[in-house]
């Protein structure tokens, strides 16, 4: 079964048996849903919908299912064709949408699609709307329109120019700066839309990119999580190239990794980091990620006496805790980059943008950049259990065990000690802890972890 269902979407496989992957049916379904949704919350009679598509194979299809679905509930479509996540959030405000469907699988091999959600900010939909949405696909309460009354469909092919001009016009973008450098930047974009996208950007801040996998065809040439185990062919090519440094999309452009100039990965925790010291060395304020990013953001937070608070894991609750404490800057240790001054969502383009900024005033190398920052390593393990096995009580009884630490339970149970942490999360469909440890030490990272099985285990 490859059919998940969830607050922020649905997402499958391609293919199969209707309810048990992705299916026309279940496309149809769904973008019935949150159509009908819409309807429902909205004073209005005439809804815009913005719609747009990574490069994978299935997404002409997909888009196909989705279009004419809100065509046929009465539901006005732009469709912006191949795009990427954060061209679609800018352009929903930017045009005065209602809403919009972004038709992508992130970082999910080839064979997967999805529909993501977007409310008329451009933003994710909340977990109390998505719950509705998911209400109204298992009901089928639909109610489609008559044939006076279908929507409209128009396309619109300058949605990148807008999206990169907008990062343009950001007074923390120094673009004479970045033009002066004339940097040789290599760019892996996995055949997906960050192979148009990116290069734009890049020549309008007078830069030379070499192209790696960026024909948006669908047809991932690797894992197209941009993770070190995957990306030996950009590390090679950077070096080859004698490039600047490599620049990783994943197919929808919201996260963002970086190679520097010796074929070596800057770590993907440190794109958010380096970010976060460009703008907060500029103005005061706060910086957000999750409780299960690298401590290296607190770090350099403190460095420039500006304050740093960790979020439930979740771009939308990174959101909510940014807006709450009017960040700065915020985003996920996965290269996940949010700059509010343009928008609430995960931005791979203003990214590099603001990247390229801080390593221009910097005039570093970016192996020089990245020397400057706390260095932390990080672990991942879990720990089966059991059915039977209450792993709420368990994680109550981690709290107390450690009750002199300091200790956040905001998302499971995060462990702060003076040097290293530890953070326990449950699973949401299986009996198993997860377990991310980050410490000074790769040995002492894992060791962490493996003590932290040993204790959960004599707590049983």
């Amino acid at each position: 079964m490859s059919l998940i269902k969830s607050i922020s979407g649905i997402r499958g496989t391609i293919g199969g048996k209707v309810g048990d992957n992705l299916t026309p049916l279940d496309v149809v379904k769904f973008a019935s849903a949150f159509g009908t949704w819409l309807q429902n919350n909205k004073n209005k009679k005439d809804l815009t919908l913005i719609i747009g598509r990574d490069a994978r194979i299935s997404g002409s299809m997909v888009n196909s299912l989705v279009t004419a679905t809100l065509q046929g509930l009465g539901i006005n479509v732009v469709d912006l064709g191949l795009s990427t996540t954060p061209t679609v959030e800018v352009m929903v405000p930017e045009l005065n949408a209602d809403g919009g469907i972004i038709l992508t699988a992130s970082h999910n091999p080839k064979q997967w699609n999805a529909l993501k959600l977007l409310n008329e900010k451009g933003e994710f939909i909340n977990g109390e709307n998505g719950a509705e949405v998911l209400a109204l696909a298992e009901s089928e309460d639909f109610n489609y329109a008559e044939v006076d009354d279908l929507g409209q469909y128009e396309t619109r092919e300058d949605a990148f120019d807008i999206h990169i001009q907008k990062i343009l016009d950001l007074p923390m973008i120094d673009v004479k700066a970045i033009k002066a450098k004339k940097y040789k930047i290599v760019l892996d974009a996995v055949n997906s839309t960050g192979g148009i996208a990116i290069p734009m950007l890049l020549d309008q801040l007078g830069c030379e990119t070499i192209k790696l996998y960026c024909e948006p065809n669908g047809q991932f040439p690797h894992n197209p999580e941009p993770l070190k185990e995957h990306l030996g062919d950009i590390c090679e090519l950077v070096k080859k190239e004698n490039a600047d440094f490599g620049v990783v999309v994943d197919p929808d452009v919201d996260r963002l990794a970086l190679v520097d100039e010796t074929g070596e990965m800057f770590g993907e925790e440190y794109t958010l980091v380096a970010v976060a010291d460009y703008l907060l060395k500029n103005k005061n304020g706060v910086a957000i990620s999750n409780l299960s990013s690298s401590r290296a953001l607190r770090d350099v937070a403190q460095t420039h006496n500006s304050e740093y608070f960790a979020s439930a894991v979740g771009e939308v609750n990174v959101v909510n805790l940014m807006k709450e404490k009017n960040a700065v800057i915020g985003g996920e240790g996965n290269g996940g980059i949010i700059y509010p001054d343009l928008h609430y969502g995960r931005d791979s383009l203003v990214g590099v943008a603001l990247f390229l900024t801080h390593l221009a005033k910097e005039n570093k190398t970016v192996s020089e950049l990245r020397a400057g920052y706390p260095s932390y390593f990080m672990g991942k393990k879990k720990i089966e259990l059991t059915p039977e096995i209450n792993v709420d009580d368990l994680l109550t009884k981690m709290e107390k065990e450690y009750q002199n630490e300091e200790v956040s339970t905001v998302d499971g149970v995060k462990i702060d000690f003076e040097n290293n942490w530890v953070h326990l999360r449950k699973s949401n469909t299986e009996p198993i802890i997860r377990i991310y440890t980050e410490a000074k030490s790769q040995e002492e990272a894992d060791k962490l972890g493996d003590d932290m099985i040993a204790k959960i285990k004599s707590l049983i």
